[in-house]
């Protein structure tokens, strides 16, 4: 059992080292933090969307930008589509589940917007379905997903992909990355 709990951490931490060592995503996060300082800048949001716990991490994330992360401040305009569970079953039953998202997206975004989609495999179709109508609308679309190849890798605006195969780790490493993008936004437009 030791050696179970020693394994896990580690692949944890090596995921995150993978992250720590690639230039690109360096670059890439820092894109992403500028691009989301630009949009609500310019008095647009950021909406969220994920499935599972990527859904549970889209409420956590919008709320970091919305109360605080570090620094007491004005809310920052951001929104989880993952969190009105009359809306979602509705549009689930009314249309199907891969419409959950995009048909939220279609009543309340706008050009600008910034999509920022969570998906552990980068193939759920109700994700697939969002960016779509959100690239379709001009917003610009934010995708954190696993290593595999998905549907997602030519879809999104700027895409990261968690150097890893694993569910767990690939979350862990998303909340990490997004955790750092808002602290980066933060400092950016408290600087401002």
């Amino acid at each position: 059992m030791h050696n179970k709990i020693q394994t896990y951490i580690q692949n944890s931490i090596d995921t995150k080292e993978k992250l720590l060592n690639d230039n690109c995503i360096i670059e890439t996060i820092q894109k992403i933090s500028d691009t989301i300082t630009y949009s609500l800048k310019n008095g647009n949001k950021i909406l969220f969307v994920g499935n599972g716990g990527s859904a549970s991490d889209c409420d956590h994330l919008a709320t970091e930008f919305v109360s605080r992360f570090y620094k007491d401040r004005h809310a920052f305009n951001a929104i989880s589509l993952t969190s009105n569970n009359a809306l979602i079953t509705a549009l689930s039953n009314d249309f199907s589940y891969d419409k959950a998202f995009s048909r939220q997206i279609e009543a309340i975004g706008k050009k600008g917007d910034v999509l920022f989609a969570l998906s552990t495999s980068g193939n759920s179709k109700n994700i697939i379905d969002a960016i779509n109508v959100a690239n379709e609308m001009g917003l610009i679309t934010i995708g954190l997903t696993g290593e595999k190849i998905s549907n997602m890798d030519n879809l999104c605006s700027i895409l990261i992909k968690i150097p890893s195969s694993e569910t767990p780790n690939i979350q862990e490493a998303q909340m990490t990355l997004g955790h750092l993008i808002c602290l980066l936004v933060e400092e950016e437009l408290l600087n401002a």
